[in-house]
């Protein structure tokens, strides 16, 4: 199993901002087979080292991760954040 997370930074850090990806990102449950599991959380502290938005997935193997993340679904979201981010960051490693 790989556990995949990233942290993404909004230019516009404004809640109805925030809510939109949040949503956009949560959209793709049910969307992407290899998806087993997706958690999104928006920050509540808001303070200047926070990131505004989390995102939590899990997939079996890392050959469904590479496939995750060429799916059509994905790359409409990687689309939205390429436009909204300040900054992303990722970390996936195995459970």
């Amino acid at each position: 199993m790989i556990k995949h997370i990233v942290f993404i930074k909004l230019k516009d850090r404004s809640s109805e901002s925030v809510d939109k990806t949040a949503e956009i990102l949560r959209a793709m449950k049910g969307q992407i087979p290899q998806l087993l599991a997706i958690e999104v959380g928006v920050d509540v502290i808001h303070s200047e080292r926070s990131f505004d938005i989390a995102l939590v997935t899990e997939v079996s193997s890392l050959e469904d991760l590479q496939a995750y993340q060429v799916h059509p679904v994905h790359q409409e979201v990687v689309r939205h954040l390429n436009e909204v981010k300040e900054v992303s960051v990722s970390v996936d490693y195995e459970i």
